[in-house]
C-alpha cells in the first residue's frame, strides 16, 4: 500500500521538479503562496501540503519570498519518480 507521500507527489510530481530546478519561490506572510517563474500557483494549498508532507523545506521566519526548495526527503522521492 502506497504512503502518503508516495500518492503526495505522484498529484505533485510536476511541481516538485519545478522546485528542483529552481523556478519555484514561496511567499511565506499571512498565507503561504508558492510561485512558479514568477506567476503566482493556482493551488493556493499547494505549498502548504508540499512542507507538510517534508517533501518542500519550510520558508525562512517573518514575512517575505524565499526560493521553494526540496529536503533531502523531497530530492529521494522525486528520484523514485523520476525511475
Amino acid at each position: 500500500m502506497p504512503s502518503e507521500t508516495t500518492q503526495l507527489l505522484r498529484r505533485d510530481s510536476a511541481l516538485l521538479r519545478a522546485v528542483a530546478d529552481g523556478r519555484g519561490e514561496i511567499v511565506h506572510g499571512g498565507k503561504l503562496m508558492l510561485f512558479l517563474d514568477g506567476r503566482m500557483f493556482p493551488d493556493r494549498e499547494a505549498a502548504r501540503r508540499l512542507i507538510q508532507a517534508g517533501v518542500v523545506a519550510q520558508p525562512g521566519l517573518g514575512t517575505g519570498r524565499w526560493p521553494a526548495r526540496l529536503t533531502r526527503s523531497g530530492e529521494r522521492e522525486l528520484a523514485k519518480l523520476s525511475g
